[in-house]
């Protein structure tokens, strides 16, 4: 992880919100939920979004992709619906650097509202540790 990613970084990425990111089909097996539900950007990939955000932020930062980064925490408000189609923008800014845990201030526009801001939390990570750790645990698992 290179010294320069510090407190003060800033980044912006922008996305265009997919059918399968809607709230109908977050969980499209559960048709009793989804049919009733409207068409609008899902909370939960609007979450993912705001990730992919913060990884594509620091990528410049990292050893990619020897090095990678992993959500750790999430505290995100969900402030306008979105219908499919429109184009997202995601600004973020690091806030704080501790060790390998990089935290960051979120925003989210939809080119009319505010849609969503909080505070997301990566830990970076070097992929080939974790995918052993993973591989052992899947083991132990029998899976």
């Amino acid at each position: 992880m290179s010294p320069e990613l510090q407190p003060g970084v800033t980044f912006e990425w922008q996305t265009t919100v997919p059918e399968r990111g809607l709230v109908p089909h977050l969980f499209g097996e559960h048709t009793d939920f989804a049919n009733d539900m409207p068409a609008v950007l899902a909370t939960g990939y609007m979450v993912g979004l705001m990730e992919l955000a913060c990884t594509h932020g620091i990528m410049a930062y990292v050893d990619w992709p020897r090095e990678q980064s992993l959500g750790v925490h999430v505290s995100f408000s969900h402030l306008a619906a979105t219908p499919p189609g429109m184009q997202l923008t995601i600004r973020g800014e690091v806030i704080a650097v501790e060790g390998r845990r990089v935290r960051f201030k979120v925003e989210a526009w939809d080119g009319l509202d505010k849609i969503s801001e909080g505070e997301h939390e990566r830990a970076v990570i070097i992929a080939d540790k974790f995918h052993l750790k993973l591989a052992e645990k899947k083991q132990r698992a029998g899976v």
